[in-house]
């Protein structure tokens, strides 16, 4: 069964001495507003992570596979699809048969389920709004794109003969070449600190379309949570989810219950205002911040608008504790 709630979501990434997220039409640099610069992390790029995470976490399970994979083709995943929904061979334009393939995607593949897919090329299965969006993650200070001159020790030539390259040819090559040709220059992007905030949307109408039931909201909120603890690289340095995940579930406020279950699934507030209760800022006696910890956090649950919960969550694993901030949360506090 969908769920039966809306929900937003917010929470802060630190990257230090990182690349969040490169812009690759500006050699890779971290991504950055010309007019405030700030750092950006696409949706995107979150969401690849999520792909990646849950297809480590839940591999081989039924229904967890993706859709969007590295080197393939959308295409063959939307065939296959259709096969398994009994419509294969039918025209792209047999509304019947897409909306079968649209269907049989849905129960096959998580992030179609949870992002919504467009499956309208090749064989046609239509395209899904997905219940999840996620924002484009912005730092909360200006940040210093930073290039770094690296140097590899060793060198990787290759041989100008233009036939088979054996073991013997390169010795010699090796061996006739001066050292400081055997070392080649590299560069670096990275910043030193930045810490982003991302926010997120779950509609429980759109849930309803894809399926996106109350499991797969657990294995995204593991996955928000874990997804930078297995992603590690050269590139990406120290890049960690600051926990608590905060979770705002709209559960409704009036006594009868069809309408109550209305409002849940509609909302009881607007998601801006949602959001306006939490506040991080920088301290006023740090200048240049190189921690999450050189900035207060908090959140205001004494205005929270009725009919609306607040949880937290501070591990991938760990139960939602909702209307309190956990006991062992040290960085978030109550104003």
């Amino acid at each position: 069964m969908a769920i039966q709630n809306r929900y937003e979501f917010i929470y802060y990434l630190a990257c230090t001495n990182a690349n969040p997220n490169g812009d690759p039409d500006m050699g890779n640099t971290p991504r950055i507003d010309p007019e405030t610069l700030q750092g950006l992390i696409t949706d995107v790029a979150t969401k690849r992570r999520i792909r990646n995470y849950v297809q480590m976490a839940h591999e081989g399970e039924p229904g967890m596979e993706m859709i969007i994979q590295q080197a393939t083709n959308i295409n063959r995943h939307i065939a296959r699809a259709k096969k398994e929904a009994g419509v294969e061979g039918t025209s792209a334009k047999d509304k019947n048969a897409v909306y079968k393939g649209r269907q049989k995607a849905c129960e096959l593949f998580y992030d179609v389920r949870t992002f919504g897919a467009v499956m309208s090329t090749g064989p046609n299965a239509g395209q899904v709004r997905g219940p999840v969006q996620i924002t484009f993650g912005i730092s909360r200070d200006p940040i210093l794109p930073m290039d770094v001159s690296i140097t590899r020790m060793a060198s990787a030539d290759k041989l100008k003969t233009g036939t088979p390259e054996t073991l013997e040819e390169y010795e010699n090559l090796e061996k006739n070449a001066d050292e400081d040709k055997l070392r080649t220059m590299g560069r670096k992007q990275l910043i030193p600190f930045g810490l982003y905030e991302i926010r997120g949307f779950i509609s429980a109408n759109l849930a309803a379309e894809t399926g996106f039931d109350e499991e797969d909201l657990k294995t995204l909120f593991e996955a928000i949570l874990n997804m930078y603890e297995h992603d590690r690289s050269a590139s990406k340095g120290e890049m960690e989810v600051v926990s608590p995940l905060i979770l705002f579930k709209h559960v409704g406020t009036d006594t009868d219950e069809t309408q109550r279950t209305r409002q849940a699934k509609l909302g009881c507030a607007p998601a801006h205002k949602l959001f306006e209760l939490v506040h991080v800022t920088r301290k006023p006696e740090v200048k240049y911040p190189r921690s999450y910890r050189d900035y207060t956090a908090s959140i205001d649950l004494d205005h929270v608008p009725a009919g609306v919960e607040v949880g937290f969550q501070e591990t991938a694993f760990s139960p939602i504790v909702w209307n309190e901030l956990p006991k062992e949360e040290t960085w978030f506090q109550r104003t």
